[in-house]
């Protein structure tokens, strides 16, 4: 039976770099694979962006409220004639003509309840198993709700471990805006030229916060 595995981590633990190099691994053996990623994360638009530069286009956009299991059927679909369609390459068409290997989603607290109960529903009933990567907590150490649904329904639970201004493991993400970390705000905000984001361990986020939690 395939599964559904959820690795999770601070910001800047290497996430999307993680589902690139998975992406890579399965494609160097000659296996197809899906990337996708929460519409609401407009972060590169359209790519999985690396902190190291690397980046690649997804496959498809999940937007807030569709069904992903039905999403993912219309983009896994095997094209018997592997065609070359613009952009794709050679190679990426030749592995159009095979099942889907692996569904790997970046940025995977942004999805609803709903749309982490499909990607159970793909892994076992479909049978493809699913690489998710997120973080667990919002700035406030509140979990997202797609993270709690993952840490509910998750076969595997894996952490990727960054580290804190002090050096100690990082665990929660700590919002800014200029120089100033701040407490209040939306659950989403996506970082850029305003918003940025820095892994702090629970003694220094405490320390920031005056002992605030939540």
């Amino acid at each position: 039976m395939a599964k559904l595995y959820f690795r999770y981590g601070a910001m800047n633990s290497g996430k999307s770099t993680g589902l690139l190099q998975a992406a890579f691994n399965y494609e160097e053996r000659g296996q197809r694979v899906l990337l996708a990623k929460p519409a609401i994360d407009t972060k590169g638009e359209d790519e999985i962006v690396s902190r190291l530069g690397v980046a690649r286009t997804v496959d498809f956009l999940i937007p807030p409220g569709t069904e992903l299991r039905e999403l993912f059927r219309q983009h896994a679909e095997v094209d018997p004639q592997g065609t070359l369609l613009e952009g794709l390459g050679a190679e990426g068409a030749a592995l159009r003509t095979k099942p889907v290997s692996c569904l790997l989603v970046d940025e995977a607290q942004f999805l609803t309840e709903e749309q982490v109960d499909d990607l159970l529903r793909i892994a076992v009933l479909d049978g493809v198993p699913v690489l998710a990567y997120g973080i667990r907590t919002d700035f406030r150490t509140r979990a997202f709700p797609g993270s709690a649904r993952l840490m509910d329904l998750a076969h595997a639970l894996e952490e990727l471990k960054t580290i804190c201004r002090c050096g100690s493991k990082a665990v929660f993400n700590a919002r800014r805006v200029g120089q100033e970390i701040i407490f209040d705000g939306d659950q989403v905000a996506i970082d850029g030229a305003d918003v940025t984001y820095e892994s702090l361990c629970a003694a220094c986020y405490l320390e920031a916060s005056g002992g605030r939690l939540g």
